[in-house]
């Protein structure tokens, strides 16, 4: 009896809220008009921003092993795969490779253009000088540099150091952190690769570069012991080539001067220089033996990374969400309006 008299109140409240909402019609215009006309007022001076991903799949080496077992541990968040290879610098580390300094020091000079072609410049510079502001935080923004410490004038041979940033290029490194964003699939091991900037085409020619930057970086980081035994090889190999050259000539030279000469000192000096050459030239066929070796070496190390999906000039703009924002907003002040209109009924 008394949950049919709670449900016939709820409906009485419900019906009386109804009516109280019609009555209040022109209120709701006023506040709805009003919220929308803010709500425009804040998003649209907001610029528009873009996104342009990249996806690649890397080569996941020394894993013969596992089989059905990596799959059950991926499916639970765990990557055996990972925990075979034989890198420091496993998949799952990417994006915390691109927040680095270093990587980041790799971006700021590759030159963007943008879609309409005013803008042709490095990335630093176009993060620097033509970023369009939102007109609501000028204020802000103005507030903040009354009690900023004005910085030292940068020299004009200044170059930049990631051990010891200044304090704008603290803020653009800062820039390019938030808008470069990497994900790894714990499962599939893909990585995703994703750029946001004010101009489309500008966004897509980073996302291409940060893709070629890491596979460079993960190149010369995988190969680096490899090259460096292939260069060590190479030095000995060419100092083995002109020693054996120069007792080649010693062993041709003393041959032609001497050659009709019998006397049993010159044939045996003849034969040391013979042999002395014959030691010279094997030593130098093994180095260059080990040389060989050591090249195929470093193509064995020289990771393999297949683009699945290729960066895009993005035709639409990824935000800011204008109309969802002025709907959110209606939505809540017609909310507020309508619990303020009827707290008598609802309390």
């Amino acid at each position: 009896m008394s949950s049919q008299m709670k449900e016939t109140n709820e409906q009485i409240n419900i019906s009386e809220i109804i009516k109280r909402v019609i009555q209040k019609k022109w209120t709701y215009a006023l506040i709805l008009s009003s919220t929308f006309a803010v709500a425009c007022a804040l998003i649209l001076p907001v610029p528009r921003y873009y996104k342009s991903g990249v996806s690649l799949a890397p080569e996941l080496g020394n894993i013969n092993e596992g089989g059905g077992l990596s799959d059950i541990a991926a499916s639970m968040g765990f990557n055996l795969n990972n925990t075979m290879l034989s890198d420091a610098i496993s998949p799952e580390l990417y994006p915390e490779l691109l927040k680095s300094n270093r990587f980041i020091s790799q971006l700021i000079d590759i030159r963007v253009k943008s879609l309409d072609g005013t803008i042709n410049t490095t990335y630093y510079n176009y993060l620097d000088k033509h970023q369009k502001p939102n007109p609501l935080t000028i204020p802000l923004y103005f507030l903040k540099n009354l009690f900023k410490k004005k910085a030292a004038p940068t020299p004009q041979d200044h170059h930049i150091n990631h051990f010891q940033l200044t304090m704008r290029e603290y803020e653009i490194f800062s820039a390019i952190r938030n808008k470069v964003t990497c994900r790894v699939d714990k499962k599939t091991s893909l990585i995703s690769i994703e750029v946001e900037d004010q101009d489309p085409l500008i966004s897509a020619t980073m996302a291409d570069s940060v893709r070629y930057k890491l596979q460079e970086f993960i190149t010369e980081y995988r190969t680096s012991k490899a090259r460096h035994d292939m260069n060590y090889y190479k030095e000995l190999t060419a100092k083995a080539k002109h020693t054996y050259e120069k007792a080649r000539q010693a062993y041709g030279s003393y041959a032609d001067a001497n050659m009709d000469i019998m006397l049993e000192s010159f044939k045996s000096k003849k034969d040391d220089l013979e042999n002395d050459m014959q030691l010279k030239f094997n030593a130098y066929s093994t180095l260059n033996t080990q040389l060989q070796a050591a090249i195929a070496k470093v193509q064995e190390k020289t990771p393999v990374f297949t683009v699945v999906t290729n960066a895009t000039v993005p035709l639409k703009p990824a935000g800011p969400k204008r109309m969802i924002f002025v709907a959110g907003m209606l939505f809540l002040a017609f909310i507020i309006t309508t619990v303020y209109v009827s707290r008598d009924l609802i309390f």
